[in-house]
């Protein structure tokens, strides 16, 4: 009795197909996918600092500085409210935590200049008691920009504010005073240096050294040297919402990547203007829509291998698309969004698909810039990238052909760069170059203790959330007790 040769299929499961298995490859560049996964996880090492007591201890001295600097900003003239919510994020504006141009920051580098950044958005008004969507004058204002004009505030907050606004005289002989955001941002430098001149008369131990202080367009960029590390933070003067723009009421209609995740609730708490204005929007006027502590929590429902990807990919388009400035890796953040709604949860959560989503960011981001087209997240009707010229566009998809023909040798170069500005900060700290005043630490005895127990739970804060943002709440009158949240866990 003749028996019939396997299938090729059952000479497989029987062993009989000897053939070795080929590695995955990118088809476009032929690199390995393992290769690219094992190179994005050495720069998320290189990149990703870990806190040791004295690091933790220093980041908490820098943010009360900060914030008790901010207490006598508002001491100065009672402009800024008296017990006001700063929102603490987690990276500078350069990296892109928040929708600003970035074509009039002065270059700082992290190694040279810094070696940890961070941005603080510090309210001048607020806007908190109202429940429905907040409709803002935009019949002046490209898409995800708006006028403000202080007719919805009280008398009070009027008289304070006006030498802060432009003044339109209508037919009627009444006037409205619209807060300008670049009268508001020189008042604020006016108002920090200040107060800095004055805090620095007094100098006490311990204190933080301040190295920089810079008007960045419309953002004030602080460096402060305490104990062995320089930090950046760039405060950006801002208005405050509770509730959510009737411009993006649509967006909450349709179905999202973080449904069932978190809460409605929780993405819409808040917005904010930002001191920034449209391609031919007015300076003077014009402020955009920002939501930045929407995406506080929209970070949550990411998984660790997408943002592993995002984080690599910043790190070389920041570099190489710098110029012209075009591309913000705001804009590499907002295609990272739509890719978590286009795509199923159960493939953006495989933890060795690190490089398939850096190449897949490559290839949105080529797409965009081929179409010239990015919409808002929050907003899709606007269209990031509008203002840009046919040959801006063309050159920067040009340099993004590059990368994608030879992945593994940009992150190489990336992973190069972080470690050349790591190897930057350790020597530094072992020349001591940022020590000129005492550590605080260094101060003896008892009264140190709670400094102590503060730092370690500070350090255990930043080890249990990483690259989380922080809610901070002060009273300018009482400076002395940190009041803080990490997303929605208050300490």
């Amino acid at each position: 009795m003749k028996m019939a040769a396997p299938t090729a299929s059952k000479a497989a499961s029987l062993g009989c197909n000897n053939k070795p298995a080929f590695p995955e490859l990118d088809f476009r560049s032929g690199a390995r996918v393992e290769e690219l996964n094992k190179l994005i996880q050495e720069f998320a090492k290189h990149d990703q600092r870990e806190y040791d007591d004295q690091r933790a201890l220093e980041i908490h001295t820098a943010k009360d500085f900060i914030f008790s600097m901010l207490g006598m900003v508002q001491k100065l003239d009672q402009k800024l409210p008296v017990a006001n919510e700063y929102l603490l994020l987690s990276g500078g504006v350069r990296e892109g935590v928040v929708d600003l141009d970035l074509d009039e920051l002065n270059v700082y580098a992290r190694g040279t200049d810094y070696d940890m950044d961070f941005t603080l958005l510090v309210p001048a008004l607020k806007l908190h008691d109202r429940n429905q969507p907040v409709t803002l004058d935009m019949r002046h204002s490209a898409l995800c920009h708006s006028w403000l004009s202080l007719r919805l505030f009280d008398e009070g907050t009027i008289s304070k504010w006006k030498d802060c606004c432009t003044i339109v005289d209508h037919i009627n002989g009444a006037t409205n005073y619209f807060f300008s955001p670049t009268k508001v941002a020189d008042w604020f430098y006016d108002s920090i240096s200040i107060v800095l001149s004055e805090i620095q008369k007094k100098p006490q131990r311990g204190m933080p050294k301040v190295e920089k202080v810079e008007k960045n367009g419309t953002i004030i960029s602080i460096i402060l040297g305490v104990g062995s590390s320089r930090m950046l933070y760039d405060i950006v003067p801002v208005v405050s919402f509770k509730g959510w723009p009737a411009v993006a009421q649509s967006w909450l209609m349709e179905n999202h990547f973080w449904d069932g995740k978190i809460t409605e609730e929780e993405v819409i708490s808040g917005f904010y203007l930002v001191p920034a204005c449209s391609y031919k929007g007015k300076k003077d006027n014009e402020w955009r829509l920002s939501f930045a502590r929407s995406e506080v929590q929209l970070k949550k429902c990411i998984s660790s291998s997408l943002m592993q990807a995002y984080q690599a990919c910043k790190a070389i388009i920041i570099k190489l698309l710098s110029r012209p400035k075009a591309i913000s890796p705001y804009h590499l953040r907002s295609m990272m969004l739509w890719a978590c709604d286009r795509l199923p949860a159960n493939y953006l959560a495989q933890e060795d698909y690190a490089a398939h989503f850096l190449l897949g960011l490559i290839d949105d981001l080529q797409h965009c810039l081929v179409n010239k087209m990015c919409p808002n997240y929050f907003i899709p009707q606007c269209n990031m990238l509008e203002h840009l010229s046919e040959e801006t566009v063309m050159l920067h998809a040009r340099k993004l052909s590059s990368v994608r023909s030879d992945p593994a040798e940009h992150l190489r170069t990336a992973i190069e760069h972080v470690k050349a500005a790591n190897r930057l900060t350790l020597e530094l700290q072992r020349r001591g170059s940022t020590t000129s005043i005492p550590s605080p630490q260094s101060d003896g005895g008892d009264p140190n203790q709670p400094d102590d127990r503060l730092a370690k739970k500070l350090q255990q804060l930043v080890t249990e959330n990483p690259g989380k943002s922080i809610s901070v709440f002060i009273n300018p009158d009482d400076v002395t007790r940190p009041h803080f949240r990490i997303d929605d866990k208050f300490f």
